[in-house]
């Protein structure tokens, strides 16, 4: 007997129009989206209010559809216009309208205050569906990659050699045009273009110059507080007949970095050490503060290439909707340094849980066993001693446990599961845009997931 197959048509045509609502199921995640972005105000969208010209986008319809798309790993303007044509959910969601790509860039880089709202208002949504439980918060930074090859990129002393030999270039070319002007032979080279590329590329680089002197100098400023308080304590150590711990503070250098990078294509984003520092990326440092429901709470981007000093700053970007319930922050040992530490607890009641060293990932047999309480610090140890004190009591343990399940998974879901690896914007205000949206995306993913789990039970 014949095998029987379900006879295969895709000639004839539908006989009644069909209803895309029947074609998205009722647990879908566009559902989810759609309902929150319909709370999120809409005060702050850039519309054009006049009345002229074509007719605009719904905004909400418009950020609904960026949001559901960098959520589902798609994130060009091009690939989200196609998708407006191919995916059943993003046909639903623009009920059947195609925004074109310039359209929907546009609404990106023009909306920040928008999203800034919707960050907002996704927290209260959580607030409502019960999503945010808060008191330890954890924070961590993750390197995502520039819109920028890092070959676009030239150092202090590289740009000072190439300044000189295209300064000797352009008084060859000058002798050689003089040359062929006294003998009136036929130049075989397009002397004045040779010239003009070679002048516009000299002063770019001496403005790449200008601008790392700059940051540096910016740099030395702050360095320079951190210093004299430095020296301060060790002045107020020995007045009091103590003898200060450690070497001589060195006082900040004004002089660049011969290897300090600046890159033509995107001037804000810097070399970093990526994959636990095996290779350089051109790349920006993002933060993310995390709940324990791994829910987003607050979010910044920072051009700095490791988190020495962006304790306090992520630490203040935490969202009102949650700050006023934060207990206690969760950082590794980059992030820690005495005056951040103190900085972060002197102005709220939060306390600060850092390692200040390397933690071991491994167990051993007694570190499984029941322990004591360790034997508090006296009064002449350091913060360092008193931290690493706070850090083995077991209260310390069981809050510091919750950071790997925290905000490490974030970034490895934005990362594995969302595809998001690199931004699109070019300038730190237009990535740090981005990163809002990426952060938006994430947690209403996150809480579409939570909401599941509990209607599961």
């Amino acid at each position: 007997m014949a095998a029987r197959l379900i006879n295969l048509d895709r000639q004839t045509p539908m006989l009644l129009p069909c209803d895309l609502r029947e074609w998205v199921p009722q647990e879908h995640i566009v559902h989810f989206i759609l309902d929150a972005v319909e709370q999120i105000p809409t005060g702050h969208f850039q519309v054009n209010d006049r009345g002229t010209g074509s007719e605009q986008y719904p905004p909400t319809m418009m950020l609904a559809l960026l949001i559901y798309c960098y959520a589902t790993g798609r994130f060009g303007s091009r690939t989200i216009e196609a998708a407006t044509y191919s995916d059943v959910a993003v046909r639903y969601l623009c009920a059947n309208l195609h925004p074109d790509h310039s359209s929907i860039c546009e609404f990106r880089v023009v909306n920040e205050a928008a999203f800034n709202a919707a960050f907002v208002s996704v927290l209260q949504l959580a607030q409502q569906l019960k999503f945010t439980k808060v008191g330890a918060i954890s924070v961590d930074g993750t390197k995502i990659q520039a819109n920028a090859s890092k070959h676009a990129a030239v150092s202090y002393q590289r740009a000072g050699e190439m300044i000189e030999q295209l300064e000797l270039e352009v008084k060859e070319l000058i002798e050689r045009a003089q040359q062929a002007e006294a003998t009136e032979a036929k130049e075989t080279l397009d002397i004045p273009a040779e010239l003009a590329r070679r002048e516009n590329r000299v002063a770019a680089l001496k403005q790449a110059r200008q601008i790392i002197e700059q940051r540096r100098h910016e740099m030395a400023a702050a360095q320079q507080e951190e210093y004299e308080a430095k020296q301060a304590k060790r002045q107020a150590q020995r007045e009091a007949g103590k003898k200060p711990r450690g070497p001589e503070p060195t006082p900040p250098s004004e002089a660049p970095d011969p290897k300090a990078q600046y890159n033509f294509t995107d001037p804000d984003s810097r070399i970093m050490k990526a994959g636990s520092g095996q290779h350089f990326e051109q790349a920006y440092n993002a933060q993310a503060a995390v709940n324990e429901q791994m829910l987003i709470v607050g979010r910044r981007v920072s051009a700095a290439p490791n988190d020495k000093a962006q304790l306090v700053p992520t630490v203040a970007a935490i969202s009102p909707v949650v700050a006023p319930e934060v207990s206690a922050i969760l950082v590794d040992s980059g992030f820690y340094s005495e005056a951040a530490v103190a900085a972060v607890e002197s102005s709220s009641e939060i306390k600060v849980y850092a390692a200040v060293e390397k933690l071991s990932h491994h167990k051993t047999v007694a570190d499984l066993l029941p322990q004591l309480e360790p034997v508090a610090p006296g009064p002449e140890a350091s913060a360092k001693e008193i931290m690493a004190h706070r850090l083995k009591t077991q209260t310390g343990k069981a809050l510091y446990k919750l950071r790997k399940q925290t905000v490490e998974p974030v970034f490895g879901i934005i990362k594995e599961v969302m595809g998001f690896r690199r931004f699109l914007l070019r300038g730190r205000t237009k990535v740090g845009l981005e990163w809002t949206l990426v952060c938006v995306s994430y947690n209403l993913k996150r809480m579409f997931t939570l909401k599941n789990l509990v209607a599961a039970g």
